[in-house]
């Protein structure tokens, strides 16, 4: 029973490459899917942090040198 044990934790089957690209292509998918929503969300956050400065920066995004 002890040598099975062993034999138990020397084994290292990990996840494999295949089981990675499926998950990612899911995540991807989902993010595809929900885009507009993620997005709009996002926005609202900022809004709420930063407030009127996060219009300024929409409409000039580069800072004008003084």
């Amino acid at each position: 029973m002890l040598q099975k044990a062993r034999r138990l934790f020397k084994q290292e089957d990990g996840l494999g490459t295949v089981e990675l690209v499926i998950i990612l292509a899911v995540l991807v998918g989902i993010a595809l899917i929900f885009r507009s929503y993620i997005f709009d969300f996002v926005d609202s956050i900022m809004a709420n942090i930063f407030g009127n400065e996060l219009e300024s920066i929409k409409t000039n995004p580069i800072p004008s040198s003084k």
